[in-house]
């Protein structure tokens, strides 16, 4: 019988995976209080919980699950985990840096629970957990202080420390990829990689997904039109500095819409030597910060992407919907997954 390892790798080769929606905008078409953000352990918390979306895996896990099966119904193949703040660094924020473990188990573990009851009623068609990995809210190259440019709030070190820790959740909890995503600051990247192997040479998990290993999928995020990311580094750079890892796919979500991506992800798709992903957002943010970009507008955009070959995983990002999800799946299916063996022979002829 098959792991699922084995499973994902024989999808991604006969067709386009599906990752789901943005959680945050599911999460807020619910009129949450902040007594739903506080289990019983919480109730006297001294901080404001509200927002705290990660916490709602231990204090709503009703709401959590439900998302997963409203974009698994939407016809997606990999939902990812409530974590995208999990780290200590991330949840310290509300004071909640011991809860990080928790938060990383109880999420991977309602994803699994979900994902495991579509894959049994559908066996043809297996869906899987992605342990969502966000950057935190630190950057280990830049200073946040303008007057003290040398000075840093994090260090490579305790970015890794949390990020193993995170890890260690999400695999507990049953997580089949490691999705660090989101990357502004690829030196946080490198923290978050690192962090993977040191957890996966500690439980004697192969690196490589080729060899029984957890795949591990990067994702980055190109700022603005510059077409770099926040850290300062073109889309190609991003690559390099990534691909000493052996990936299950490199990619690009969040901030823009699929329109301003494309250039930036035709690079990943003549470069990259792993699978390409791109999740971006329903279009670009209106004057109140609301996504405005419908279903239909976003998959007529994403299709010169598909057209062109240059993805083997697809999703949304801010402001996308299980609406978006259904409408990029269906247009995934009438096209074929870029073939990264053509990469590989052509960088061969190059040497």
């Amino acid at each position: 019988m098959q792991n699922r390892t084995e499973t994902l790798l024989q999808a991604l080769q006969n067709r386009i995976l599906i990752l789901d929606g943005a959680m945050g905008t599911m999460i807020q078409r619910y009129t949450l209080t902040e007594e739903d953000f506080r289990t019983p352990d919480l109730a006297a918390h001294p901080k404001a919980l509200k927002g705290n979306n990660d916490l709602l895996s231990l204090s709503r896990p009703d709401i959590i699950k439900q998302i997963h099966r409203e974009y698994l119904l939407a016809g997606a193949d990999i939902i990812e985990t409530n974590t995208f703040s999990g780290t200590t660094i991330a949840q310290a924020d509300y004071e909640l840096s011991h809860l990080a473990y928790a938060i990383n188990y109880e999420s991977a573990k309602l994803a699994r629970e979900v994902a495991d009851e579509f894959s049994v009623k559908e066996p043809l068609k297996p869906r899987f957990v992605a342990g969502a990995i966000g950057p935190t809210n630190r950057t280990a190259s830049l200073s946040p202080d303008v007057n003290d440019p040398g000075y840093r709030a994090i260090t490579f070190d305790q970015l890794a420390e949390a990020y193993a820790e995170q890890v260690r959740g999400l695999l507990d909890g049953g997580s089949d990829i490691l999705l660090i995503e989101t990357i502004f600051d690829t030196l946080n990247a490198k923290a978050a990689l690192y962090a993977v192997q040191e957890v996966f040479e500690e439980r004697a998990i192969p690196l490589d997904p080729r060899e029984g290993g957890i795949p591990i999928m990067i994702s980055g995020t190109i700022t603005d039109a510059s077409g770099r990311t926040l850290s300062g580094q073109t889309t190609e750079a991003f690559l390099i500095s990534v691909s000493h890892v052996p990936l299950l796919s490199v990619g690009l979500n969040c901030a823009l819409g699929a329109k301003e991506l494309r250039p930036y992800l035709k690079v990943l798709a003549q470069n990259a030597p792993f699978y390409v992903s791109a999740y971006p957002n329903a279009g670009l943010p209106n004057e109140f910060g609301a996504y405005d970009q419908g279903a239909n507008e976003m998959a007529d955009q994403v299709r010169e992407f598909l057209r062109e070959g240059m993805l083997n995983i697809l999703g949304g990002c801010c402001g996308t919907t299980p609406d978006h999800i259904q409408a990029l799946a269906k247009l995934a299916a009438e096209f074929q997954p870029r073939k990264i063996e053509e990469v590989t022979e052509e960088e061969e002829s190059n040497v």
